[in-house]
């Protein structure tokens, strides 16, 4: 790791860009696949979702969801929902309560200060009850196609091990990132930046010889480096893909990392 990090050591800033640019085009061809994986039909539902995903996973908040969406369609639906009846549904996506509160109070003001409608715009959508920064741009994103960059926990821990950012804070990496990739690609960088982070780059033991971007990546060696080694970590219904598109025997991917359900 050490020796890959000490190749970017003098990188200048263009230099940054144009590899952080790279890296982003060969995501595209590693995760074709990536995409939201919340399900909704509306901007609302979305918006719904994404304040229901915190401390959960997409899956989780799926089963739920379309309880939710029958029961209430308006703004109108969710600020007159009785709270006790709200809970109950919203139980199995942990934190019912807060998120209960939340739904409420967002519907209020929908009706109140937007005439029942979801705004489009980051500072009127970062104005409402249980709407940050990262639950805005996914709305922006996903929902009204206005490019985005959403910074999860994957995206915060990849872009630092990728050396584009060094920094924690979510609204920092958010604007120095926009800086080196082009707007358009934003939120299809999110989501694939996000599949890599699930299925290739873990928190505790990355694959790193078993990932497209190693040659790029300072960060190469934080996990396993062999291709025995690194195979085993891969993830998702794609591992022997990523296996392949990585230069690593397929057949090194064990069966069970194709069905395990991917981290949150």
């Amino acid at each position: 790791m050490a020796r890959s990090a000490k190749r970017f050591a003098g990188e200048t800033p263009i230099g940054r860009k144009r590899r952080a640019r790279k890296m982003a085009r060969e995501l595209a061809e590693t995760h074709p696949d990536a995409h939201c994986e919340l399900d909704f039909t509306t901007p609302l539902e979305l918006a719904v979702a994404t304040i229901l995903s915190a401390q959960t996973t997409d899956v989780r908040v799926n089963e739920v969801t379309p309880r939710v969406f029958k029961r209430y369609v308006t703004p109108a639906d969710y600020a007159a929902a009785d709270r006790g009846e709200m809970e109950e549904v919203l139980r199995p996506t942990g934190f019912f309560r807060a998120k209960t509160d939340s739904l409420i109070k967002l519907g209020q003001a929908l009706v109140d200060r937007y005439d029942s409608e979801l705004p489009s715009k980051l500072d009127d959508l970062v104005s409402l009850p249980g709407i940050g920064r990262k639950t805005a741009n996914v709305i922006l994103g996903n929902a009204f196609d206005v490019p985005g960059i959403t910074v999860d926990t994957h995206f915060r821990r990849l872009t630092n091990r990728f050396g584009w950012v060094h920094e924690e804070d979510p609204v920092k990496i958010e604007f120095q990132v926009a800086d080196l990739i082009e707007k358009r690609d934003w939120t299809m960088l999110s989501h694939r930046v996000i599949f890599h982070g699930r299925r290739v780059c873990h928190a505790r033991k990355p694959a790193c010889g078993a990932c497209t971007l190693a040659p790029m990546c300072p960060s190469y060696g934080t996990g396993p480096t062999d291709a025995a080694g690194s195979a085993k970590l891969l993830k998702g219904p794609r591992a022997r893909e990523l296996a392949v598109h990585a230069g690593v025997d397929p057949s090194l991917v064990p069966a069970a990392a194709i069905v395990t359900p991917e981290a949150p």
